[in-house]
């Protein structure tokens, strides 16, 4: 590999006010200009946006900063993924037939210079959270986002950021052991079917990076209003990093 790979998740922009949302999106976007002339492929693990719906000619105002620089490294060859997180799983075409980026909804597997990853936003997985797991599968049917599309957009969008307000993590849980990890324990029940070199997901807000069974890693890429994590694969080695902050 001559360029490389790049991962991040959990920008959450929008939240908490415009402010603030505004900030952090102009700290993105000089990040991605710093990465963008070694970028081969970037993978937007999910939560990009604390809310995001698509009706058939609406979509939430704002963030044209962050589309408009995504949209000329897309048309310079870098491929872009984005992938679906619990605060933006309401995404349509938007992105693709806008911006050209890939759209992934649950797992992605890839093999990149002969090392396997398995790439999830991390929702849903592992034990536990039984509540979200049945609402996720309420807000991912098809005839729900229907029915939620038929709601005129000013209520609607203002409905859905009110809950997406009081359903996010306000400050990630504190790491104590592997063993309490739910996407950990997802990475060693899936390493039991199949070898991956990389288990990478976002939603935790929590950089980590741990070693899984004999020869893999769990690497979490953390969140952006925070520590402004991110991951990146050079060909060789996959490496957790931070943007113009030191931890």
């Amino acid at each position: 590999m001559t360029k490389k790979i790049y991962f991040a998740s959990d920008f959450h922009l929008g939240s908490p006010n415009h402010q603030q949302s505004r900030l952090r999106e102009d700290r993105i976007i000089r990040w991605l200009t710093f990465i963008e002339p070694t970028c081969s492929e970037l993978f937007l693990m999910g939560d990009v946006f604390d809310f995001w719906f698509e009706y058939k000619m609406v979509i939430p105002k704002g963030y044209a900063r962050l589309q408009g620089k995504l949209a000329t490294m897309s048309d310079a060859g870098i491929k872009i993924y984005f992938f679906k997180g619990n605060h933006d799983m309401w995404v349509n075409d938007y992105f693709t037939t806008e911006l050209g980026m890939q759209i992934v909804s649950d797992d992605f597997q890839m093999e990149r210079n002969g090392k396997q990853f398995y790439l999830h936003h991390g929702d849903g997985l592992g034990p536990g959270d039984h509540k979200y797991k049945f609402l996720r599968k309420i807000f991912r049917n098809p005839v729900c986002q229907w029915l939620f599309s038929l709601v005129p957009p000013r209520i609607g969008i203002g409905i859905a950021n009110a809950w997406s307000d009081n359903s996010r993590t306000k400050k990630a849980h504190a790491f104590t052991v592997p063993e309490d990890e739910w996407l950990f324990t997802h990475a060693t029940e899936v390493l039991q079917k199949k070898h991956y070199d990389y288990f990478i997901f976002g939603h935790r807000h929590l950089p980590l990076d741990l070693k899984v069974g004999e020869n893999s890693r769990y690497v979490n890429t953390g969140e952006w209003m925070n520590y402004s994590s991110y991951a990146v694969f050079d060909g060789n080695e996959l490496a957790l990093k931070y943007f113009e902050k030191e931890y």
